[in-house]
């Protein structure tokens, strides 16, 4: 008589677990911040390499400067919109925990919206450091400057898209 072999369910990793990435990210994100507004001034631009430039810029809108013109309303507007997908995500994160993959990302996303709440609630502005160009024969091209929180959230957008795509094959190919 042969015995079933033993299965072992997979650990995952516990839910503050991801909190501590995302404390981990935001913490890093202000440290990187600091190190800039201490020793770079505002406006000023250190040449590293070909393609990439350490810049002090401060950015009191969203993403490429959006609404960055406005009177400073939009600086609550974004605050609350960070702080509400943050309380969001940390829902998700205490309810899921099968998904190791969610939980790397939606942990990225955190810390790194933690990371620019944490700037317009101090500053009023998030600080912008790193600038990536491309030179040709035609001219220059710059992506806006950004900032490790920036960086956060879109690898952990990047992170949550692969999961889902694993997750929508993983349930087609479930019998029935």
């Amino acid at each position: 008589m042969s015995e079933a072999p033993l299965v072992r369910p997979r650990r995952h990793p516990p839910s503050w677990a991801w909190l501590l990435l995302a404390l981990a990210v935001l913490a890093l994100d202000q440290f990187s911040k600091w190190l800039v507004a201490r020793d770079l001034p505002l406006d000023a631009s250190i040449p590293v390499t070909g393609f990439f430039n350490l810049v002090h810029i401060e950015n009191p809108g969203a993403a490429f400067s959006f609404l960055a013109a406005q009177s400073g309303w939009q600086r609550w507007l974004f605050t609350a919109l960070g702080l509400g997908a943050s309380l969001l995500i940390v829902g998700v994160l205490l309810r899921r925990r099968r998904r190791p993959m969610l939980g790397l990302a939606l942990a990225l996303i955190l810390g790194g919206a933690l990371g620019n709440v944490a700037d317009r609630l101090l500053w009023g502005h998030v600080t912008d450091f790193l600038d990536f160009y491309l030179r040709t024969a035609s001219g220059s091209w710059h992506w806006p400057a950004f900032n490790l929180a920036d960086s956060s959230i879109f690898l952990g957008a990047v992170t949550l898209l692969i999961d889902e795509q694993r997750e929508a094959r993983r349930r087609a190919s479930r019998p029935g």
